[in-house]
């Protein structure tokens, strides 16, 4: 019978030795994620890359069709005379955009489609204008379409349809016309 005591006695006191092991482990295991989560570090993305002003500037626009339009021809690769996703130019691109979003039918041509635009000062584009380039010489050979706060988009030859820097020095060289087709 003292065995049987003994024995009953033991197994009852281990009941709350378990129960209390158990309960101070998961409080254990809480303070370790609370003070490792206070000691993780923050890693945030620089907001003076190019890639984040460029996401900005399509982030800012006002007209949600633009947006689409541009998100839909982004990455697609540089044709001499395409007008499709399998292809297309930097005049073609304008074409197409003018068109779709503004209802507005340019030449096809970059060197006609400056000859239509009124001439703005870079400082007082406004999104939907068109920014002229002349990389060859005098006449005009490349068109973009502005969007804001410096930026605009274009077929570029190498890197396809993108959201690039007016600012840059590579642009602000060449560039030769700006202006609005309204």
């Amino acid at each position: 019978m003292q065995l049987i005591y003994y024995t009953m006695e033991r197994t009852l006191n281990l009941i709350p030795f378990t129960f209390h092991f158990k309960r101070n482990i998961f409080f254990l295991i809480a303070i370790i994620f609370f003070l490792s989560s206070c000691g993780t570090r923050k890693y945030t993305v620089k907001s003076d890359t190019k890639a984040s002003k460029a996401a900005d500037a399509m982030a800012n626009l006002q007209s949600k069709p633009l947006y689409r339009f541009i998100t839909d021809w982004t990455g697609v690769k540089y044709r001499f005379g395409g007008l499709d996703k399998g292809g297309i130019d930097c005049s073609g691109f304008a074409f197409l955009l003018e068109k779709e979003i503004y209802g507005v039918t340019l030449p096809r041509i970059s060197r006609e489609q400056a000859n239509v635009v009124k001439r703005k000062n870079v400082d007082n584009l406004k999104e939907g204008d068109l920014v002229f380039f002349s990389f060859g010489g005098n006449d005009v050979d490349h068109v973009g379409v502005y969007l804001n706060n410096g930026f605009f988009v274009h077929a570029s030859t190498t890197r396809g349809v993108i959201v690039d820097d007016l600012t840059l020095p590579a642009y602000q060289r060449v560039l030769v016309k700006s202006g609005s087709v309204n």
